[in-house]
């Protein structure tokens, strides 16, 4: 891991003094990368754009052996990177942006591109509704789409873990889906993904009841997500030869890469190794993004406050959506303040150390969301400083 205590003089050598600043350590991001294709035993991966959303850190990756395509999570998103040489995205939630849906449909480039994500009806009616006035100039060239299979776990009536994504569950619901996908002339139904966010997407390493509890959930859900999956894949193959199935996510690769039905697995938060990555039992992943802030305040003895510092994660409130204080060691949130918009204080026994100007560096809960609060990362790697890396944001863009 990287020494976060001569990161400050590795910054200041290379004339990097401002804070705040994101420092990306490419060398985790390296072996991060290196530890997810081998959990996936083969299975190509693809990249969940949401977890890095930093386009030239995507073309490093894609860059390397057993990483093929991007998985992206807006439409706009998908159409601004296929104009910057993406080939292959998958859109991973469906779109009723219709000024989106137009471009696509008059580009012969991104029609070749991009795969948008459906699960009912009235979204191929509104894709075709969107882009009904179009002239055909893109050589015959149809709307890729794609259908999701909910495998959210549900043993008993009333029971659910799982994220409410998609309303189709059975064989028989994806076949007629499927169906009224292929009766659409303008549309061509070429995969299916089924996402085990219950499985890939909540930490089980805790010893207690709570973490108990999880691993059982896991444990009995893998079985039958494998067979519905399976029975799903096979009978929309019947209709369509669907070119890829994508599931799993970092916390899943092993497992949803070892069914027969998947031909590609999906990854993003694994390669940035945030706070939430902390707690699972199968993987520990590098922390690989850095986020350091200026002490520019004492306002009592064992206190020091620093500027900014309240990147909250998304997702049910709570303790772990706060950063992740990284150095130095001994520090705490202050319980009446915890980290806030413009002033972060912190307490402790290191914390009466600290002086005016000193870095105080935290982690994101999550991977993607801090490039919403930066214009760029800047990429370290061994003791070199490399050029920064423009964010999304810092390109001038946000998509959500």
């Amino acid at each position: 891991m990287r020494d976060l205590a001569g990161l400050d003089g590795l910054l200041a050598r290379a004339g990097w003094s401002e804070r705040p600043l994101a420092v990306l350590d490419l060398d985790a991001v390296d072996a991060n990368a290196d530890d997810l294709l081998r959990r996936a035993g083969g299975t190509p991966v693809r990249i969940a754009s949401k977890s890095l959303r930093v386009r030239g850190l995507l073309d490093r990756l894609l860059a390397r052996p057993g990483i093929a395509g991007i998985l992206a999570f807006t439409l706009p998103e998908a159409l601004w990177l296929v104009a910057h040489g993406a080939r292959d995205v998958l859109v991973a939630y469906p779109t009723a942006e219709r000024g989106a849906l137009r471009r696509l449909a008059a580009s012969p480039e991104a029609l070749d591109a991009i795969t948008l994500m459906v699960d009912e009806t009235a979204q191929l009616d509104l894709i075709l509704d969107a882009t009904a006035d179009l002239p055909p100039r893109t050589g015959g060239r149809r709307i890729r789409v794609a259908l999701e299979l909910d495998v959210s776990y549900a043993p008993l009536p009333g029971i659910r873990f799982g994220a409410l994504r998609s309303p189709v569950r059975t064989a028989g619901q994806a076949v007629d889906l499927a169906r009224a996908a292929l009766a659409r002339p303008r549309l061509q139904l070429v995969g299916l993904m089924a996402y085990e966010g219950h499985i890939a997407g909540v930490t089980d390493a805790a010893p207690t009841p709570y973490g108990a509890a999880v691993r059982a959930m896991k444990r009995l859900s893998r079985p039958e997500i494998a067979a519905r999956r399976a029975e799903v894949v096979a009978a929309v193959r019947a209709l369509a030869p669907l070119e890829f199935v994508n599931a799993g996510g970092t916390g899943s690769l092993e497992s949803s890469a070892a069914e027969e039905a998947v031909t590609e697995v999906a990854a993003g938060s694994g390669l940035i190794g945030p706070g939430l990555f902390d707690r699972y039992r199968g993987f520990s992943p590098q922390p690989a993004l850095w986020l350091g802030t200026s002490v520019v305040r004492r306002p009592a003895p064992g206190v020091a406050t620093a500027l900014g510092g309240g990147w909250i994660a998304s997702g049910p409130p709570g303790t772990d959506r706060l950063p992740t204080i990284a150095h130095p060691p001994g520090l705490a949130f202050a319980p009446q303040e915890a980290a806030g918009e413009v002033q972060t204080p912190v307490i402790g026994p290191a914390a009466e150390d600290l002086r005016v100007g000193d870095t105080v560096w935290l982690r994101h809960a999550k991977a993607g969301e801090p490039a919403e609060h930066f214009s760029h990362y800047l990429p370290v790697q061994g003791e070199q400083v490399l050029d920064p890396m423009p964010t999304y944001r810092g390109e001038g863009l946000t998509f959500l």
